[in-house]
């Protein structure tokens, strides 16, 4: 089997010396237009996109990406405009792998054979499914893995350690670890240090896998946690547009002047 994109951008930080910077944004924040203008924008900065499906009860996440949401969803973003920033992104010379982020119900309505044939064509490289958790979400992971998508596990601090041996054992080339119970966006309740012990034991079990940490990181709290294998921020990201929409600025300016100066944290 080839190597997947996601697994050859650990492979180049790891030769860096310094976590790999995900970034997550809402597809159609605040217009279709400028939502794809930031992923290519920011995109010089970024080793791996997260791009979320924005949906009108979303669960997992907090005020700045419900904002988010709300706006994509009022600009009238559908599935089919998500595909298409994602083919458009994709279609770049040099373009980063990109990560779709969303929930099963949207996937689901949408047939889950023809959403994950659509996101082959267009290239998508892994998905995050915020509300399928393991062992449901086994046979989906599987008809992933035959599309050469990564589907990326969850895991929190409240996971057993026995279920977590399970999932990283079914896992494919990237786990995402969720460094807090509260929803995205929340101030950091616990020490990075704390986060660190938590996930130095989860990276224990299998070295091999690339594990991220993810909530709650912002400008001021990357430098702490760069010993983990990569990085994602989103809420942050999500603030800087709605300021800039607020402000009656360019938000593909701020946003990418953020993502840049994230990178040098970690660089």
């Amino acid at each position: 089997m080839t190597v997947s994109p996601i697994s050859l951008a650990f492979k180049k930080c790891k030769k860096e010396k310094r976590p790999a910077l995900l970034t997550y944004t809402v597809a159609g924040d605040n217009t279709k237009k400028k939502s794809l203008e930031i992923l290519n924008s920011i995109s010089k900065y970024v080793d791996i996109c997260e791009l979320g499906f924005p949906h009108n009860t979303p669960i997992g996440d907090g005020g700045q990406i419900q904002t988010a949401s709300y706006r994509a969803i009022k600009n009238g973003i559908k599935m089919k405009d998500i595909f298409q920033i994602v083919n458009k992104f994709k279609n770049r010379k040099n373009s980063k792998p990109l990560i779709l982020m969303g929930y099963y119900n949207m996937i689901c309505r949408y047939g889950e054979n023809k959403f994950l044939n659509k996101c082959k064509q267009v290239g998508v490289n892994g998905l995050i499914v915020v509300d399928l958790p393991w062992p449901d979400n086994k046979k989906f992971a599987k008809k992933c893995k035959k599309k050469s998508v990564t589907f990326v596990q969850l895991l929190s601090p409240t996971t057993s350690k026995k279920r977590i041996k399970k999932i990283i054992n079914d896992s494919h080339d990237m786990i995402y670890y969720i460094s807090m119970l509260s929803t995205t966006g929340g101030k950091l309740k616990i020490s990075p240090k704390k986060i660190l012990e938590n996930y130095n034991s989860i990276k224990k079990i299998n070295k091999s896998k690339n594990i991220v940490i993810g909530f709650g990181i912002t400008i001021k709290t990357i430098n702490s946690l760069k010993k983990a294998d990569g990085l994602v921020v989103g809420s942050a990201i999500c603030n800087e547009i709605s300021k800039s929409i607020n402000n009656r600025q360019n938000p593909v300016t701020n946003v990418t002047n953020i993502v840049s100066l994230l990178k040098k944290r970690i660089s």
